[in-house]
């Protein structure tokens, strides 16, 4: 098969959803650039897959984790910044070289509503919820795991949220959430018949507050969070019609593929395993990687948890070799590798290049030592996913990502809930969350 007429199953597939748990399907939504003016970046695919397979400078080889390869960040918010991206965009088109945008169309609706989490609500997807109290959500077996069927295949609202072990129990985090919402709500009065609603607004406002004022700062630096936050998106205003920009979807907000850590300990109990293929998911969670979230999140005043890897460029072999389970089957070699994928997927929907954004921002760009890719032959610009990654080794040392992915993720995040007239962004109530993150998955 040639290299240029290839496409290969994506790892991000998945069933569309409806909107809102209230039962309004919508159709699917596009996506856009958000800064169509700019030229499109070009390579060679042979530069692409010599950048990300493995050997290349994408791989951080069979080293392990240590100290110096690990940044300030909680070793937890990359997977729930997977979480996030599960809920605000799918793109099922198969991997090219060369894709129509046109084309594109995103599964998801472009809001922090949980609809991956949801689905069309208790009468839509009555399977998703329980027969005898439908208000809360069905659990697996003693709550210890999501639902499965017979086979130990995900009953949940987006199956991408079973790739792995690490995200399939933040979903379980989140059920268990919604429920105790409900209970919550009952003990306040509710009536019956809005119990489900309001629980179902209380954990979409949590959500969206620990988005932006825990998972955000985290992310970008608290300057750049406060300031978008403050002064609204510059660059990112898509008015009545929202969408989801494709220089967030297929490179900024990618940037969590080199914070997989080498390995997880994931119990008190338990030995520290790789995410593939000890925690490749589809399957039942045994006990022994039943996640203590203690271990990946930091409460308030402990900074115990384990650390993410450093946003440096490179990725884990887990990521490098991905199992045949998550990407199908290909002719091409390269296609194990997420690097590769990330690289080609840039490429394919015509990404600008990174100094090209960065000038435009008005931000000094990189020097071609700081990119570091002349090792490969390459003399001209950078794919805008790895300039993303290599900015934010060189100008915050790996910990955040920096000031071009800065500015695309955090404008995309506030102007999704800037957008949306249900979230507590828009809200005229004086709402404030009753629990930060690490309650939220406690409960």
């Amino acid at each position: 098969m040639n290299q240029s007429t290839a496409s290969v199953r994506s790892p991000c597939l998945a069933p569309a959803r409806a909107n809102l748990a209230i039962d309004t399907p919508l159709g699917p939504t596009p996506y856009a650039r958000m800064f169509p003016e700019l030229p499109s970046f070009q390579a060679d695919e042979e530069f692409l897959h010599a950048l990300g397979r493995a050997g290349g400078l994408c791989d951080c080889g069979d080293v392990d984790d240590s100290p110096d390869s690990l940044a300030d960040t909680a070793a937890g918010w990359p997977i729930l910044g997977q979480f996030v991206a599960h809920d605000i965009t799918a793109d099922r088109s198969t991997l090219r070289s060369r894709t129509n945008t046109a084309e594109l169309h995103n599964a998801r609706s472009p809001k922090l509503n949980l609809e991956s989490l949801y689905g069309d609500g208790p009468t839509g997807h009555p399977f998703l919820y329980q027969r005898d109290d439908p208000a809360k959500f069905l659990l697996g077996l003693d709550g210890a795991d999501i639902q499965r069927n017979t086979e130990g295949t995900a009953v949940i609202g987006d199956p991408r949220n079973d790739s792995h072990m690490l995200i399939s129990q933040l979903h379980l985090a989140m059920l268990k959430a919604h429920n105790a919402f409900v209970d919550d709500v009952r003990l306040a009065g509710i009536s019956s018949n809005q119990v489900f609603d309001e629980a179902a607004r209380q954990l979409r406002w949590h959500y969206q507050w620990i988005v932006l004022n825990e998972f955000l700062p985290t992310l970008v630096g608290p300057t750049l969070a406060d300031e978008v936050l403050r002064d609204g998106p510059r660059y990112f205003r898509p008015g009545h019609d929202v969408f989801i920009p494709l220089e967030f979807a297929d490179a900024a907000y990618r940037y969590g593929h080199s914070q997989i850590r080498h390995r997880y300990l994931l119990n008190g109990q338990s030995d520290p395993v790789p995410l593939f293929p000890d925690l490749l998911g589809f399957r039942t969670v045994p006990r022994q990687h039943t996640v203590d979230w203690k271990l990946f999140f930091d409460a308030p005043g402990d900074e115990s948890a384990q650390r993410a890897k450093k946003i440096d460029g490179k990725l884990v072999e887990a990521l490098i070799e991905l199992p045949v389970a998550v990407t199908g089957e290909t002719e091409i070699e390269a296609y194990h590798s997420l690097a590769v994928r990330d690289l080609q997927r840039g490429q394919g929907v015509g990404l600008p290049s990174g100094e090209v954004v960065a000038r435009h921002l008005g931000i000094d760009s990189l020097t071609a030592d700081e990119v570091g890719v002349a090792s490969t032959g390459w003399r001209g610009d950078t794919p805008l996913w790895y300039y993303i990654l290599r900015e934010a080794d060189v100008c915050a040392g790996g910990h955040r990502v920096g000031p071009v992915g800065g500015r695309i993720v955090a404008e995309v995040l506030v102007g999704l809930l800037d957008a949306d007239v249900t979230s507590f962004r828009r809200s005229r109530q004086q709402w404030r969350p009753k629990k930060t993150l690490s309650g939220l998955l406690a409960s």
